[in-house]
């Protein structure tokens, strides 16, 4: 959810300290897990708030091939990460956290049910809605780009 290496560092270390904090509030009956990733989303969450997100370079997109890529399929493949990673930053928060939760954090339902809280029925509607608009986004750039 964020996309500054930099900043991922400093979110992570008051995710840290909120989670000592709050220790005494978390039930033992949930899990910790879950209830850590609700309060990193929560914190997430208020920074985009607060400021929306820039573009990243993209020299600082994630390299995902295996080594054993050309330089062009290389390129290709970052260069179509960046193109999915700009429609995600586009989608409205309320879609876009789903996607990244499910997709990117590999959470199930269930545990994306307890971090957004909201109901079953209401996650798998935004995070079907969400690829649906990932997907025409990606159709439509890429129609403007054959022209």
């Amino acid at each position: 959810m964020i996309n500054d290496k930099e900043e991922v560092s400093d979110v992570s270390q008051e995710v840290f300290l909120r989670i000592y904090k709050a220790l005494d509030r978390y039930d033992p009956k949930y899990k910790f897990s879950t209830w850590a990733v609700r309060i990193a989303t929560n914190l997430c969450l208020d920074m985009h708030r607060k400021k929306k997100a820039d573009s990243t370079p993209i020299d600082e997109v994630r390299d995902l091939s295996d080594g054993m890529d050309t330089p062009e399929e290389s390129y290709l493949q970052k260069e179509r990460s960046e193109r999915i990673r700009r429609a995600i930053q586009e989608l409205p928060e309320k879609y876009r956290t789903p996607i990244i939760l499910f997709h990117q954090n590999g959470l199930s339902y269930d545990e994306m049910t307890k971090v957004l809280g909201q109901p079953m029925t209401i996650v798998k509607n935004r995070l079907y809605r969400a690829r649906l608009m990932l997907r025409e986004a990606l159709m439509n750039e890429r129609k403007e780009e054959a022209l």
